[in-house]
């Protein structure tokens, strides 16, 4: 998967460990046609959830405006998780979600993603409020 600029709306921090986004995902980048100058995209919101999260960190800057945007996520440096003997998921490896504006750091054991409505085509790479709906971490998928 790519979260390259993908907007963050919101960051909670769930139960059980979890780290949640909420997020516009962008699922497919359209090229401008021949008679066109920008590109289009398949956007919807969705839910971003890590799971089993620590060693959480953020280094961002946010200047006048107060927006966070995905660059890039990284997985790195597969081990046994720390507390393998009490979850599913044995695994856990060292994350780093870029964004442009600093980075944000943590262990994890893996992430799933809710996809809360049916993308739709847009020619800005974030939804309107009226499209989107509000800020939510819902996890009913479509």
């Amino acid at each position: 998967m790519g979260w390259h600029d993908s907007h963050i709306y919101a960051i909670s921090f769930g139960e059980e460990f979890q780290f949640k986004l909420d997020i516009d995902y962008i699922f497919q980048w359209i090229h401008p046609k021949a008679n066109e100058t920008y590109f289009n995209f398949w956007i919807a919101p969705c839910t971003l959830i890590f799971e089993n999260v620590w060693d959480l960190r953020f280094d961002i800057f946010i200047s006048s405006d107060i927006e966070l945007e995905i660059d890039d996520v990284r997985r790195e440096n597969a081990r046994e998780a720390r507390n393998a003997a009490y979850i599913e998921k044995k695994t856990e490896y060292d994350w780093t979600i870029e964004t442009h504006q600093g980075d944000i750091t943590f262990k994890s054991v893996g992430f799933t993603q809710y996809v809360r409505m049916r993308p739709v085509m847009t020619s800005s790479q974030v939804l309107l409020p009226e499209v989107r709906g509000e800020i939510s971490f819902n996890t009913k998928t479509v």
